[in-house]
């Protein structure tokens, strides 16, 4: 068998690294150094943008989009404590010093309220225009009957209404009365005593460099202000997209590094309360540390850089190493401890039990390596380079242990009794005396469990990708809410006006059909901006101005006065053109060349952070074509998380069962039969079943990035069942004898795995926390099923299989010898 012959060459390739250590350490050690020298230069890259192939529209259009027009997002500046005079003050002073900086191509710091209130009725229809005319004549008319002193009203007719309510309900979702609808001329909230200016840089704030830059920039402007001026207790502070890139992005690196350090202290403590001694510490995190600096030199030379899943690989790939150095250091103790030489020790350990840790290893890799099959970028290169790493791992231990381990022989170090024979487990003898009765409770635990499957739940809130608690995430949503609409829009490119005007008029005709289904809040463009038909309603505005002269205001109130008094105002307003609109507003539709036009904006009605209503988003507006027929390019973060969404929900059950029968079959083949790749396999299935069974009942969801713990899952708790049958099937193997060792080699190698996956447990960061989560619990789970559960199970098939023996065994060497008339057949004596 190819399994035997590959088990043989670990097993004299460890005997030749103990008999020459030096060699095999240096190799190892010239290696590991080339490999942090390309680490070295290694960055994190959390950009969500980035985590989609560029193959993709939603992508690609991103790209278009911010070549023809800039940054999508703002830097937004607040500044807050003064009163409402303080407050505008303070945004008069500061927007000239922001539209000064280099990057900042405009800066908005009041809303164009006055421009489009007193030009609002030319966004009127001229059919409502007439209706607005049709009224006021009829009240007019009435004003005069009831002022002639002749007139006897015998009926009690009611004045006709003046109230425009329902045409201002009408166009209250335009453009133009959006944009400048919420509160006064300046985007003010005099009761939170908040003011923001919105600053537009030039390039996309997915250029962390230059986000960084601009930020700098802009704090130093800040810092030079002199802030008492404004009041006691003013101050300053920004958010808006490119602060809060910048702010996610310290924000894991922080994660990283506070996690990865905790995990390597747990893991010290562990080993040393495993093997109860600091040398023994060292053989098996020394290969692991090795393995590490040759898998991150790989990451540098393919990938330049860590996303926001491979960055905590360091801790992860650590606890499974750490799983293969448990067991091996584990067996060479125990041989050691049997009398066996160092070099014996080693290589029977690397036999046998580096044997199991390769194929478990390769399995895991496998596994991992199917996850790598994902066009999800952060699941692709986490499998890549998770799967590289655990082939990595394998061949560290075996050149560098054995190595390690001949040095300290030549030392004169040997291993003390407590740590070549541990104790024999009490929970074996417990195993063999209660079998049936664990595994009748077991099954009906597991059954239990089971039918909760199917209450298993996705969490589609985008927040998991995201720390919303962040300071400037909470600061924006307050944005926001002072602007009256979404900072980040959708946006569809066209190439001419003609087709601006109509994919505007499209999109908003399927806004009104939809109703209040309508994922958009209003839409805005040039042209919309810019009603038709100016002179024609400016010939109508001069009959309504003549006919308002002659409004009679002695039985007016008060109200009725200043909505008279609004009225001629609006009326004397001139037509006006593109040219005409306030710079903060047409600035918004040019292109970073000064080109005007060419951008639809969509601003959504919902929460971005709702997964299935960006979905709805994304599919209404991408429902609306070109007047070509053809699809426009559909452009903005919605759309790139509407697509991860897709993504997921999509290749998930193709990379679950890929992943199981990735690892079966290479069991199949590794392990020489289908019936032990089976039985291998079976408690990592059962515990996956239970952790899907335990989610429910504990209210833990998948959502787009935890879900990748059950195909890792698959991969990894996978060994112990290998390690367990494999020392079982050996000749004259005693169940407690291999319980109380192997288990507690898998006690270890579990939880040390758990250790590094639980690094992502002390994240700030949602997403990464509930894969830390999730992963423990899945880990908790397959431990209890393989100390608990599976034992008793393979004792009562093992105790079956025996009766079924014995009886055929009876039934062939005890035949029926035929007698003398009454006499009783003798047994058969071997």
């Amino acid at each position: 068998m190819w399994m035997v012959r590959v088990e043989r060459t670990l097993g004299a390739v460890a005997a030749r690294s103990h008999r020459r250590p030096t060699l095999a350490l240096l190799l190892a050690v010239v290696l590991a150094a080339v490999g942090g020298l390309f680490a070295r230069n290694l960055s994190l890259n959390a950009n969500l943008v980035d985590l989609l192939p560029r193959s993709f529209e939603s992508v690609r259009d991103l790209h278009t989009l911010e070549q023809r027009f800039g940054a999508l997002g703002w830097v937004a500046v607040v500044g807050e404590g003064g009163d409402t005079e303080s407050l505008k003050r303070f945004a008069d002073d500061l927007a000239p010093k922001l539209e000064a900086l280099p990057g900042i191509r405009f800066v908005e710091a009041k809303r164009p309220n006055a421009f489009f209130r007193d030009r609002a009725l030319y966004f009127l229809s001229e059919e409502d225009l007439r209706e607005v005319h049709r009224r006021l004549e009829a009240r007019i008319a009435w004003e005069r009957k009831q002022a002639n002193p002749l007139y006897v009203d015998l009926v009690g007719e009611e004045p006709p209404s003046l109230d425009f309510s329902d045409l201002e309900r009408k166009y209250s979702g335009g453009a133009g009365h959006r944009l400048s609808s919420n509160g006064g001329d300046y985007y003010l909230d005099p009761i939170a005593r908040r003011v923001v200016l919105l600053a537009k840089p030039d390039t996309t704030s997915a250029d962390l460099g230059y986000s960084r830059r601009l930020i700098d920039e802009v704090r130093e402007v800040l810092d030079a202000q002199d802030l008492s001026k404004y009041g006691p207790g003013f101050q300053v502070d920004i958010t808006g997209t490119f602060q809060k890139k910048i702010d996610q992005q310290a924000q894991i690196a922080r994660d990283i590094a506070v996690s990865s350090a905790v995990a390597l202290g747990l893991m010290l403590l562990y080993l040393l309360f495993h093997f109860r001694g600091a040398l023994a510490v060292g053989l098996v995190l020394t290969p692991v540390a090795v393995g590490l600096a040759w898998t991150y030199g790989l990451v540098a030379l393919v990938y330049g850089q860590v996303n926001l899943l491979t960055g905590f690989l360091g801790a992860i790939l650590g606890g499974l190493g750490i799983e293969h150095g448990i067991h091996l250091l584990g067996r060479y103790l125990h041989l050691r401890g049997e009398g066996a030489s160092s070099e014996q020790a080693t290589r029977e350990s690397f036999v046998h039990t580096g044997g199991a840790a390769l194929v478990s290893a390769l399995v895991a890799a496998l596994t991992f390596f199917v996850l790598g099959t994902s066009r999800f970028r952060a699941f692709r290169e986490f499998g890549v380079i998770a799967g590289v790493g655990m082939v990595v791992l394998v061949a560290a231990y075996v050149l560098v242990l054995p190595a390690l381990l001949g040095l300290t022989s030549r030392w004169g170090w040997r291993p003390r009794r407590s740590a070549t024979t541990p104790p024999q487990a009490p929970m074996g003898h417990i195993l063999v005396r209660r079998r049936i009765v664990l595994t009748t409770v077991s099954a009906v635990l597991l059954f239990g469990l089971f039918t909760q499957v199917t209450r298993v739940r996705f969490d589609y809130d985008f927040r998991s990708l995201e720390d919303q608690g962040l300071p400037s995430f909470v600061l924006d949503r307050e944005v926001n809410r002072i602007i009256g609409y979404s900072q980040t829009p959708v946006v569809v490119l066209t190439d001419t006006p003609e087709q601006e005007r109509k994919v505007a008029h499209a999109l908003q005709e399927a806004q009104h059909e939809r109703g209040e289904d309508s994922t958009i809040d209003f839409v805005a463009s040039l042209s919309s901006l810019v009603p038709p038909a100016q002179r024609e309603k400016q010939a109508l505005l001069q009959d309504l101005a003549r006919l308002l002269e002659t409004v009679p205001e002695g039985r007016l109130s008060p109200e009725q006065r200043e909505q008279l008094a609004e009225l001629r105002r609006e009326v004397r307003a001139r037509p006006f053109t593109q040219a005409d609109l306030p710079p903060s507003v047409r600035q918004q539709f040019q292109s970073r060349q000064g080109n005007p036009g060419g951008f639809v904006m969509v601003y959504p009605s919902v929460s971005l952070s709702d997964g299935q209503a960006v979905r709805a988003l994304a599919r209404e507006v991408r429902g609306v074509r070109l007047p070509t027929g053809e699809r426009g390019a559909v452009a903005g973060e919605a759309l790139v998380l509407a697509d991860i969404l897709d993504m997921v929900t999509r290749e998930g059950p193709r990379i679950l069962g890929g992943a199981t029968l990735a690892v079966l079959l290479a069991m199949w083949a590794t392990l020489g039969g289908l019936r032990m790749a089976l039985l291998c396999l079976t408690p990592t299935v059962v515990s996956v079943l239970a952790l899907l069974g335990l989610m429910p009942l504990l209210g833990v969801e998948f959502n787009y990035l935890n879900i990748l713990v059950v195909p890792v899952l698959i991969g990894t708790t996978v060994d112990a069942g290998v390690h367990l049958l494999t020392r079982l099937a050996a000749p004259g193997s005693d169940f407690v004898a291999v319980y109380s060792e192997t288990g507690r080699a898998i006690c270890g190698g579990l939880l040390t795995s758990a250790v590094g996956f639980g690094a992502l447990f002390l994240a700030d960061h949602p997403g990464l926390n509930s894969i830390g989560a999730l992963a423990n619990l899945g880990f908790a789970t397959n431990l209890l099923i393989m100390l608990v559960a599976f034992p008793a199970l393979l004792l009562m098939l093992s105790e079956r299989r025996m009766r079924r023996r014995r009886a055929r065994r009876t039934k062939e060497k005890a035949p029926t010898v035929a007698g003398p008339p009454g006499s009783k057949p003798a047994p058969h004596v071997s």
